[in-house]
Parts: C-alpha cells; sequence; structure tokens
C-alpha cells in the first residue's frame, strides 16, 4: 500500500466482478475508494467491509446508472456521503452490461437502453465530475477491444467504441489540466457475468483457446493494467487504449 496514498478514487460498478477487482487494487494501492453500484447494496458492502478488513478506506454509492439524471444522482449520493473527499483524484468508468443480439435481433429500445449505460452515461458521470475532479488526476474507461468481431453483442460493442472514441478526445481537452484519460479493453474474463456459459466446460475450453496463453483471464489481471493507468508512473500516457486480453487479437491471427 503506498502510491496512491493521500487519493481518492470512484470507481461505477465497484460491487462485482471487474469493478470489484479494481476498487479492491486501487485500494490496496493506498487510494480511498468509493464503491458506486446500482442495486446490489450488499454486494458493494462487502467489498467496502472486505477493504476496511485490510486496512483500507471505502465506503458505498449507489445510484442507478443508464436512466436521466443518473450522473447527477451519482455525484449528489458521493457528495452526500460523510466519508467523501470534497476532491476526486481517479474515476474509474467501469459500470456497464451487454445487450445480447445481432443486428436484426437490436430494436430501438434496447440500443437505447445500451448507450444509456455504456456510453451515455460515462460521458456525463466524466462531464459532471470535472469541477470536482483535481488538476493531475486520471480517468480511466473500461470499454472494450475494437479490433475484435463481437457480433453477438453489436450494439453494446458500438457503445464501448464511442467510449474509446470518447478517451482519444477527452485526452487532448485535459491536458491543460494535467489529467490523463485512457482506457482498458478487457478480454473474456472469468466473472460472475460470465459464469453461466463458462460453466460449460466446451465453452470454457473454447474460450481459454481464444488467448495465447490457452487460459481465461481473472478480473485482477484486468485491475492490475487499471491501477497502472490510475498511478503516477502512468504520466505519460493519455488517449491510449490499452487491450488486457491476454493476446487474444493474437490468437485470431
Amino acid at each position: 500500500m503506498g502510491v496512491l496514498k493521500g487519493r481518492t478514487a470512484l470507481v461505477t460498478g465497484g460491487s462485482r466482478g471487474i469493478g470489484r477487482a479494481i476498487a479492491e487494487r486501487l485500494a490496496r494501492d493506498g487510494a480511498r475508494v468509493a464503491v458506486h453500484y446500482g442495486r446490489d447494496a450488499a454486494a458493494a458492502e462487502t467489498v467496502v467491509a472486505g477493504i476496511r478488513a485490510e486496512g483500507g478506506e471505502a465506503f458505498a454509492v449507489r445510484a442507478e446508472l443508464g436512466v436521466p439524471g443518473d450522473a447527477e444522482a451519482l455525484w449528489a449520493a458521493y457528495a452526500a456521503d460523510p466519508l467523501a473527499t470534497e476532491g476526486v483524484d481517479i474515476l474509474v468508468n467501469n459500470a456497464g452490461a451487454p445487450h445480447f443480439g445481432g443486428i436484426a435481433d437490436t430494436d430501438e429500445a434496447a440500443y437505447d437502453r445500451v448507450h444509456a449505460l455504456n456510453a451515455k452515461a460515462p460521458f456525463f458521470v466524466i462531464r459532471h465530475g470535472l469541477a470536482r475532479l483535481r488538476d493531475g488526476g486520471r480517468i480511466v474507461n473500461v470499454t472494450g477491444t475494437p479490433d475484435i468481431a463481437l457480433p453477438a453483442i453489436l450494439a453494446t460493442i458500438a457503445a464501448k467504441g464511442a467510449v474509446n472514441a470518447l478517451t482519444v478526445s477527452l485526452a487532448a481537452e485535459l491536458a491543460p489540466r494535467g489529467i490523463t484519460v485512457n482506457s482498458v479493453g478487457p478480454g473474456i474474463t472469468d466473472t460472475d457475468l460470465n459464469a453461466g456459459w463458462l460453466a460449460d466446460p466446451g465453452a470454457r475450453a473454447h474460450a481459454a483457446s481464444r488467448s495465447v496463453f490457452g487460459r481465461i483471464g481473472g478480473p485482477e489481471e484486468v485491475a492490475d493494467v487499471v491501477a497502472f493507468l490510475a498511478s503516477p508512473d502512468s504520466r505519460w500516457i493519455t488517449g491510449q487504449h490499452l487491450r488486457a486480453t491476454g493476446g487474444l487479437q493474437l490468437a485470431l491471427l
């Protein structure tokens, strides 16, 4: 613990999966972590309790994302917590969920829902948080891998791609404040979100074969990449997309 001592991080979707691993890693590095959740208060409090048990600082923040007024509600909930600091040093936009379906199976309502959560929410969480984000801060967007074809979640990939594009231009806009903006694209990751289909031995073996390492990645491996981008060591990296995929794109060549 140490490289993030004295800094405050907000992790959206921090109660489960990759978001939980990110929150726990940033806390181990010394940050005070606001663990955002949408519905499952018990899961968020479990993360908070675990961080505190290891000597870290954390608190839970509730706000449903993907609905009108979500970003304002998130920051209002953050500010209302007695453990919140006035400024935030690290913002990790991790919250999201897929819509399963190709173009023929995605109507306008489904498209709007997936973009509200995966693209619009990060945009406005950043917008409404800029006054609180300290100069020299870090924004890390957990998105997707743009050069891998995933037609089964087409609308989701389009939404994640929008945030990748946002990352590049926002990095240029915020550079005068010393704020870096980067994105991380996980590959197939062993989380509760994927637990159902990964329970099938054949599907799991196929998923593992997609990585050049011949295995499925864990959420902590994505969290380690995010932690680097949140640290002082990443000060000369901005507007970049890092693929935390275990060489997924290499295995497809």
